[in-house]
């Protein structure tokens, strides 16, 4: 399979795509693979560990083996 079809079924799995969590992973592996930078403001930086702190409080979150068992 060439280059350009493997590109082309990417973009169309990728635009099946539900999970915010998995397009922001793609998202930052592109950016670290291409140059581009993925910094953040302080607000940004402080918002995010808002939210997390909020998720972990409501039991929204994974532990490492469950992390773990999911990638093997």
């Amino acid at each position: 399979m060439d280059l350009q079809t493997r590109k082309i079924e990417f973009v169309q799995e990728f635009l099946k795509l539900q999970s915010e969590e998995v397009i922001s992973m793609l998202e930052n592996l592109l950016k670290q693979n291409t140059g581009g930078t993925n910094k953040m403001t302080s607000a940004e930086l402080n918002s995010r560990i808002d939210k997390s702190e909020e998720d972990f409080k409501n039991g929204r979150y994974k532990t490492s083996n469950e992390l773990l068992s999911k990638y093997k």
